[in-house]
């Protein structure tokens, strides 16, 4: 009975020390992928926040107004802090593929990251109003009431480079017909941000 327990526990112990390292793996493994036909043919708002990593931050904000003195404002603010991350992933990689979005229309905002303390954000503002065309100066634009990724987290030292690589395929957004906004990011500490306003005279 004694030798029973003792070789069953012995061959437990290669099962666990292989869960170990399978859980070690995927621990560098950081993979965003839309494929297939996600999405396809779909219409009006559409949003896609994809995350694989370690605090990584996204938005997508949109934002209509109609009216004789319609207007829209948008505000926000994507920040880390006091965040440490040691190591980075081996690999990371964001692709679209497929036949996703194939087809597809309106407005599209779509945010991928793979890796550490990165931060993507998409913004429309749209306005139909009376009041005419508005003129906006450099300031303004500038300024935009939005900032992005204060203060992002350490990803430590000698961080080893690893293997990066973003892309979309040629079948993929194929017919894609409105608006398209699109981060793709594969990295550590990467800000990215993509900003659309519109103001649009009405009929009297």
């Amino acid at each position: 009975m004694k030798r029973a327990v003792l070789l069953a526990a012995w061959l437990a112990v290669p099962a666990v020390a292989l869960a170990d390292d399978y859980s070690g793996m995927l621990a560098y493994l950081d993979v965003t992928r839309i494929d297939g036909r996600v999405l396809a043919g779909a219409s009006g708002a559409i949003a896609i926040n994809q995350a694989a990593g370690d605090l990584n931050i996204q938005a997508n904000l949109h934002g209509m107004a109609s009216g004789d003195r319609g207007d829209v404002a948008i505000a926000t603010r994507q920040q880390h802090s006091n965040d440490v991350v040691l190591s980075a992933p081996l690999e990371a990689s964001a692709h679209i593929a497929g036949q996703a979005l194939a087809g597809a229309s309106g407005i599209a905002s779509i945010n991928q990251a793979s890796g550490i303390a990165n931060t993507t954000l998409n913004v429309v503002s749209a306005t139909l109003a009376r009041q005419g065309i508005r003129e906006s100066d450099d300031t303004a634009l500038a300024a935009s009431d939005i900032a992005s990724a204060g203060g992002q987290g350490d990803t430590g030292d000698g961080v080893a480079a690893g293997i990066r690589s973003v892309g979309v395929s040629s079948t993929a957004l194929r017919g894609f017909d409105g608006v398209l906004q699109l981060n793709q990011i594969a990295g550590a500490r990467n800000d990215t941000a993509n900003v659309l306003g519109l103001v649009v005279q009405g009929n009297p």
